[in-house]
């Protein structure tokens, strides 16, 4: 069978106009996790997916759970688009997440306006990743527009909780049985496949003083202190990780940031509660459960060394490491070989410093890569700052190679 890319090519340049108001409608529709009420956007989507002819079954995990993993409304979709009898060919998964980091101050565009500036769109999501909303559902309508797939299958994935990492996102629709791809591409960027990422764990420590009047502060114990000289042993810790190096290109050592900390009730008080959140990323070769082993013993022995405090240390997130399952060589070999195509430069396969839901599943045997509409860095996106931005060329080239990929993967 002879596949004519270029008319995949010019279906996408025809309806690109098109895809550019789809993106825009999911950006306005605000996901800020935390809070984390994704259901109406999950509505709007499938609102958005029926016009195109696309029915979106509405997975709804259960209130009680979502409120006990701290957000407020979650509802997955699925979208099956099957091409030949059950078994005749490959059922690949396309996922991107809709739940977004609030936008935070610093905007200079509305940040759910996704108004276009100079050939960029603007917005929470644009690059990270709504986006992938866009190019995934538009290079699958190509596909079926101009290669009328015969065999196989393509499964849209729409989840609501990368950012509170997966587990009632793909995880729910996995552990559940409700799907079970053979080959998953996830959300990412333009100019690289990604193979592989870092773990995450997350913790969240208290640390317990005893309060007192700042007039007689020595009748107290000051829990503020006690943070310190531990947030120090932390960061000693870290310094120290950058002698750690990852054989996995794109990925350099492990790191620790402790992004939230909040305590004391009033400026003439001595504060008896401090608490602090850690983010520690793991490179692939570490042991996650050695990696917390080790980040509880620091925090417990800076703790013994002031008199007073004592800690609680509570485990908010665990995520382990991408690592490449090698089913996934058809996924890296069609998507490179397009990308160097259509963007007329070489695309290599690598690793990322971040962490994604795509490990979910890997950790059930699905070989995945990550490759999606976007820049080079995540530093040029603006991704999870002010003024988040996607070049909308990196959004057609990106939906371009997609949809060459498919058409070869279910030749």
């Amino acid at each position: 069978m002879t596949i004519d890319y270029t008319a995949l090519d010019a279906w996408i340049d025809q309806h690109f106009d098109e895809e550019v108001r789809f993106l825009q409608a999911l950006v306005r529709v605000p996901t800020d996790t935390p809070p984390g009420n994704n259901a109406p956007h999950a509505e709007r989507t499938a609102e958005l997916l029926k016009d195109f002819g696309y029915e979106a079954e509405k997975h709804a995990v259960p209130a009680a759970d979502v409120l006990a993993y701290g957000m407020e409304s979650i509802t997955n979709l699925i979208v099956r688009r099957p091409y030949g009898a059950p078994g005749s060919g490959r059922t690949i998964a396309l996922n991107a997440h809709g739940d977004v980091v609030p936008p935070g101050e610093g905007w200079t565009h509305d940040p759910y306006g996704a108004e276009i500036v100079d050939g960029k769109m603007y917005g929470r999501a644009t690059a990270v990743s709504k986006s992938d909303f866009a190019s995934f559902t538009f290079a699958v309508r190509a596909l079926e527009a101009m290669a009328r797939p015969t065999k196989g299958a393509v499964e849209l994935h729409f989840t609501y909780d990368e950012e509170f990492g997966g587990e009632l996102g793909p995880g729910w629709l996995l552990k559940h049985g409700l799907t079970k791809p053979d080959l998953l591409i996830a959300a990412g960027f333009s100019y690289e496949v990604v193979t592989a990422h870092n773990g995450c764990l997350q913790m969240e420590v208290t640390v317990h003083g005893k309060m007192a009047h700042a007039a007689v502060p020595h009748t107290g114990v000051d829990a503020l202190q006690g943070a310190v000289h531990i947030l120090n042993a932390l960061y000693a810790q870290n310094d120290a990780y950058k002698k750690v190096t990852s054989n996995v290109a794109g990925i350099q050592h492990p790191y620790l940031n402790v992004g939230r900390i909040e305590g004391g009730t009033n400026t003439n008080v001595v504060p008896g509660k401090v608490t602090f959140r850690l983010d520690r990323r793991m490179i692939p070769e570490e042991n996650p459960v050695e990696v917390e082993a080790t980040i509880r013993r620091v925090i417990e022995q800076a703790a013994a060394e002031r008199a007073g405090i004592s800690v609680d240390i509570k485990r908010l997130l665990l995520a382990n490491a991408m690592t490449p399952l090698a089913g996934n060589a058809p996924l890296v070999q069609a998507i490179q070989k397009h990308a160097q195509a259509v963007l007329g430069e070489p695309v290599p396969a690598v690793g990322t410093p971040l962490y994604t839901d795509v490990r979910l599943y890997g950790e059930r045997g699905i070989p995945g890569v990550i490759y999606g509409a976007g820049p080079r860095t995540v530093l040029e996106s603006h991704a999870k700052r002010a003024d988040e931005r996607l070049d909308l060329d990196d959004l057609r080239r990106a939906t371009q190679v997609i949809a060459r990929a498919l058409s070869d993967l279910l030749a």
